[in-house]
Parts: structure tokens; C-alpha cells; sequence
């Protein structure tokens, strides 16, 4: 990504995975060259996700199997957070937790109440290979955890129990292509 230059303006739009993708089921792999090619998926990540009408995007989401993300993303006090980040790890989630709506891009019209710590802390790189340390709380803290669950490959789903749980996959089954 160039400095200067509005994120996913120079990406192209890939096509989003869906829930049942097996992609989306499995860790992802580490990144280990920061070139040329990481940073195209970077700006075609923004492009996808942006296309998409999302706040956050995860590789594996457009089939890459790679730890990285992007995040376009209000806090609770509709501070805009962007960025990305490179081999992400959530070094810390903590606080109150709060049950609150979550969706995802992978399962398009569903939404349902999931619990998440209020704050989360992520530390990873830049397409540069810079290393970042992002703070979130609130939604935004929500948006961190929900992508790094992502490329462990989980879904908001999976955190979902009891009747919860029963509904929201009732409503999948409906969905699901």
C-alpha cells in the first residue's frame, strides 16, 4: 500500500468465501515475504472489503490462507480506526465482557448476540514488515477479535451456545447457498 493513496483504490474486488467454505475452517499460515504481492492482497483486501460493506476483512475470507487482516472500523465514540495488520496476534482481551450484535461477510444477513471482551490488544506488522501493537475497545475492540478469530479459523458462530446457537445456525441453513 502506498503512503498517500487511499486504501483499496488500487485493489481489485475478490470474490468472498462463504460459511461452509472450508477455507474459513482452517488456521492460516504465517506470512514470511513482505513484498510486492502481500501488499496487492493488502489493497485488494480493503477493495473487497469495502465493496462488501464491511468494517473488517480477514485473508482467508477471499481464499488466501494467510494471517493477515484489514479494518476500517468506528469505536464506540465513532472514532474511525484503519489499518491492517501482518501475522496478527491478540496479545490481550479483556474487561467487561458484553454481549452485542456481530456479523460477518463469510454469513450475509445474520447477525446475532455475541459475547466479546470490551477492550483487545493486537500486536503484528505492517505490509513493510513494521512491527504495530493496535488498542481497541468497544466495537472496535470487537472487530479485533472477531477478524483474529478468523485466522485461527473460527467463526462468531462458533462462539454461540444453547438456544442462541440453535437459531443462529436454523437461520444459516436457510441462507446457506
Amino acid at each position: 500500500m502506498r503512503k498517500g493513496s487511499i486504501p483499496g483504490s488500487k485493489g481489485r474486488v475478490r470474490p468472498l468465501r462463504l460459511y461452509g467454505d472450508r477455507g474459513l475452517g482452517m488456521p492460516c499460515e504465517e506470512v514470511t515475504e513482505f513484498d510486492a504481492d502481500l501488499a496487492e492482497l493488502v489493497e485488494d483486501m480493503f477493495a473487497s472489503m469495502y465493496a462488501s460493506g464491511g468494517v473488517g476483512l480477514a485473508a482467508n475470507q477471499i481464499g488466501v490462507p494467510l494471517r493477515v487482516f484489514v479494518y476500517d472500523c468506528p469505536d464506540d465514540e465513532d472514532v474511525r480506526h484503519l489499518g491492517h495488520l501482518v501475522n496478527p496476534r491478540l496479545v490481550t482481551a479483556d474487561g467487561v465482557t458484553v454481549r452485542g450484535p456481530e456479523g460477518c461477510l463469510s454469513v450475509p444477513g445474520l447477525e446475532a448476540p455475541t459475547e466479546r471482551f470490551d477492550r483487545a490488544v493486537v500486536e503484528g506488522f505492517t505490509v513493510t514488515g513494521d512491527p504495530v501493537r493496535v488498542e481497541g475497545t468497544g466495537f472496535f475492540g470487537r472487530c479485533l477479535q472477531h477478524e483474529c478469530d478468523h485466522l485461527d479459523g473460527g467463526l462468531y458462530l462458533d462462539r454461540l451456545t444453547g438456544f442462541r446457537r440453535r437459531l443462529a445456525m436454523r437461520a444459516v441453513r436457510r441462507i446457506a447457498p
